[in-house]
């Protein structure tokens, strides 16, 4: 690793002690992979991205120091509630189609089977005409 890669890294493990002391110099103090950056003052994406285990070493530290969930993680949590409701009334939604199609393929058969029997006029007296002959 090069010089500037070990700076970054020192700077974000001196973040990370600022942080969860509640001393922030840079950042608003969050316990954020944003305020991380922030505090250590390198690029969020080179945290996500080159320092990854750091920030999840962050994350751990949170978990296990302040005994709180990181925000990152609850939000993750409210969308897998709401991805599992989705899904839920997607595939309620999708046996109900189920059902309807078989429902028009009974009928299909139905009127196809009387055709082909002949069966497809309507019995005498069942039919009422929308105007009276004499209109």
């Amino acid at each position: 690793m090069n010089e500037q890669h070990e700076d970054e890294r020192s700077r974000i493990r001196a973040a990370m002690d600022r942080l969860l002391a509640g001393q922030p110099t840079r950042s608003n103090g969050s316990l954020t992979a944003v305020a991380l950056a922030a505090e250590a003052d390198v690029h969020r994406m080179a945290l996500h991205k080159r320092h990854a285990d750091l920030k999840e070493e962050f994350y751990a530290r949170v978990r296990a120091e302040t005994h709180q969930t990181p925000e990152v993680e609850k939000r993750l949590r409210g969308e897998v509630v709401r991805l599992k409701e989705a899904l839920k009334e997607s595939r309620a939604a999708e046996t109900e189609s189920r059902h309807r199609a078989e429902q028009v393929v009974l009928a299909a058969a139905v009127l196809i089977l009387r055709k082909t029997t002949g069966h497809d006029q309507p019995l005498p007296g069942s039919v009422v005409p929308f105007r009276p002959d004499g209109a």
